[in-house]
């Protein structure tokens, strides 16, 4: 099958029974729902620029399988030219839809299994490897959105798997039968989740031997029976079923987040990819973190989109020429351009794993991603320093059509002369959109907690830092010894 137009994409997802609720009720129709449509229209881009000629040689790949041509999303990475594409496509994704499209953690995932499972062949002679490779077939085949679930609920953070008071707050296995395995739990903060049709589920954390029956991985179709969708909340989301279209700021395009419940879903062998091997669970968690922490190349993209919103409202202002103005958008670029150095650099370090899949170097992937969960922050602070206050005070488009006080606001809010008021109102909701509304969860909090906490990447650095080499060198440049005898 050829790799699918956006129009088929959107089709295919018609197909599926998903089980999903917003605001308490159940939504029967997911695809037209005007507050996850947006959602669905970034993933749709992907497809799209798959099969724009002039992204071509980023969006696409050669599948390692069936040598096709695929889209890279589904692609296990073969070079290092691989690993700094990813990067490069996340940028221009982000700067083309201004928010998360996505499809990022499934196609982490899929990287990270690909190693994974071929260890725990090598050690336990086992044909995980095997199953995973006729499942990525599968998904290549038929160019598929996979979502990529890994963060359980956790409870009690200070407690182990096995020992919470309720065993479910960790997807677990709770029966094991001749055909296949049940599962039970949840995964939350699903990116994406209702707009995939493949759900590949990772353990979170690494386990010991007493959370054996945590130590699991496995892929299922997004609408398998027992599966349970919640929709999360987003500052500003109602805005998306308005009628007023320019209040939503980016009237293209959003993400959505949910809750996904797994309530004793059964699971065939073919797509287990790991059972109870508690002592790779670990590996894999590192695997798809420093991966996914490479990934937030997109918010270098959806960066782009801010300063250029920041440099169009300080125009229509008409205070570009002051000095501390480009001063300000100077610091916006630098940092924005610096998360690029990372993602990049951690790409161009990679490396090849004994499965032949490429692996970003994990050093610098969460030295990247360390950076992502502050610059956004200060790249937001600017973009809202010189927009004004009017960002949060300005009056809703159905106040701009109104006949009694429309008037006032074309009047009043106008800046430039040459400058349509409504215009200036369009690129000031689209800041606070980024900055402080539904595009926010994905450039800001996304940034800070997408890909595991800020500590969860000081823990890693720590770890991969060679400090004893970095002695050695401090130490025989000023004539220290090892016996701390001074050298003549």
């Amino acid at each position: 099958m050829p790799m699918k137009t956006p129009q088929e994409y959107i089709e295919s997802l018609r197909k599926l029974k998903l089980v999903v609720y917003l605001f308490g009720k159940r939504v029967e129709n997911v695809v037209d729902d005007p507050i996850i449509r947006p959602s669905l229209n970034a993933v749709a881009m992907t497809y799209a620029l798959a099969t724009n000629p002039k992204h071509e040689e980023i969006m696409t790949a050669t599948s390692h399988i069936t040598g096709k041509k695929i889209n890279r999303f589904t692609h296990i990475h073969r070079s290092v030219d691989d690993l700094v594409k990813k990067s490069k496509m996340g940028r221009v994704l982000g700067s083309m839809t201004g928010c998360c499209f996505q499809r990022c953690v499934g196609m982490d995932a899929l990287n990270a299994l690909s190693m994974t499972t071929y260890d725990i062949d090598a050690k336990h002679k086992t044909e995980y490897n095997k199953r995973f490779l006729k499942y990525l077939e599968y998904v290549q085949e038929n160019d598929l959105v996979c979502d990529g679930a890994m963060t359980d609920p956790k409870g009690d953070r200070s407690l182990p798997p096995h020992k919470q008071a309720d065993p479910d707050l960790f997807l677990h296995v709770v029966e094991e039968r001749k055909d296949g395995i049940v599962v039970r739990g949840a995964k939350a903060h699903q990116t994406g989740a209702v707009n995939s049709h493949e759900v590949i589920v990772m353990p979170t954390i690494s386990m010991r031997e007493e959370d054996k029956d945590y130590a699991v991985s496995f892929a299922v179709p997004s609408d398998t029976n027992g599966i349970m969708y919640i929709i999360g909340r987003q500052s500003c989301d109602t805005r998306k079923a308005e009628e007023c279209k320019i209040d939503q700021g980016n009237i293209l395009f959003g993400g959505h987040e949910a809750l996904m419940v797994f309530d004793n879903v059964f699971v065939p062998w073919e797509r287990v990819f790991m059972y109870k091997e508690y002592e790779f669970a670990g590996q894999l968690v590192e695997q798809f973190a420093s991966y996914h922490r490479q990934s937030y190349a997109c918010k270098v993209g959806v960066g782009d989109v801010l300063i250029g919103a920041t440099q169009t409202i300080a125009e229509y202002n008409g205070t570009e020429k002051a000095s501390h103005v480009k001063d300000k958008i100077i610091e916006m670029n630098h940092l924005n351009e610096t998360l690029y150095c990372g993602c990049i650099a951690c790409a161009a370090e990679g490396h090849r794993e004994p499965s032949g899949t490429y692996y970003v170097d994990p050093l610098l992937a969460n030295v990247h991603k360390q950076n992502v969960t502050r610059f956004p922050y200060e790249i937001a602070r600017i973009a809202q320093d010189i927009a004004g206050g009017l960002l949060v005070t300005l009056p809703s488009e159905a106040d701009l059509r109104s006949a009694d006080v429309g008037k006032w606001m074309e009047k009043y809010y106008a800046a430039r002369s040459d400058i349509p008021m409504e215009n200036r109102m369009r690129i000031l909701r689209l800041i606070e959109n980024l900055t402080l509304g539904t595009a926010a969860v994905g450039y800001l909090t996304e940034s800070m907690h997408g890909a595991g906490s800020p500590q969860a990447q000081r823990i890693m650095i720590s770890r991969l830092v060679d400090m004893k080499e970095k002695q050695k060198n401090a130490k025989r440049l000023c004539g220290i010894t090892d016996a701390g005898a001074r050298e003549g």
